[in-house]
């Protein structure tokens, strides 16, 4: 098993920063892809973006394209999402999540492992 657990999410004003992270333990060896997923509410959960675990391409949602970054760093069993110029629809509650096969990356329900989450407030 892998378990998962997020940090980093706050209030802050549309224009700004923040950067969720995503702590990985168990059986990382394991993991393919690792993604953040997003649920508003009232909203079905959506695809953020993703990486591979071992390296390689990204991929990210059309909205959120240009403004955040997936990154992970493979030591500390760590993933983070750098969020830029935030929008008041980025508001929500953010997943991390862990797969263990590879295919397809924004299809939540591929996801082997998920996080507790963490919220994201934007205000206007």
């Amino acid at each position: 098993q892998v378990q998962l657990v997020e940090s980093g999410g706050g209030l802050v004003q549309a224009g700004g920063s923040l950067r969720l992270s995503c702590a990985a333990s168990g059986r990382t060896f394991s993991i393919a892809i690792m993604g953040w997923f997003r649920q508003a509410p009232g909203k079905e959960r959506e695809f953020v973006a993703a990486i591979n675990w071992s390296g390689g391409p990204t991929y990210y949602a059309d909205s959120v394209k240009g403004r955040f970054t997936i990154s992970r760093d493979h030591a500390k069993n760590t993933v983070y999402l750098q969020m830029n110029s935030l929008k008041p629809e980025d508001t929500a509650v953010y997943y991390c999540a862990g797969r263990d096969s590879s295919g397809t990356f924004y299809d939540n329900r591929l996801y082997d492992y998920w996080g507790q989450g963490t919220q994201v407030t934007v205000s206007s």
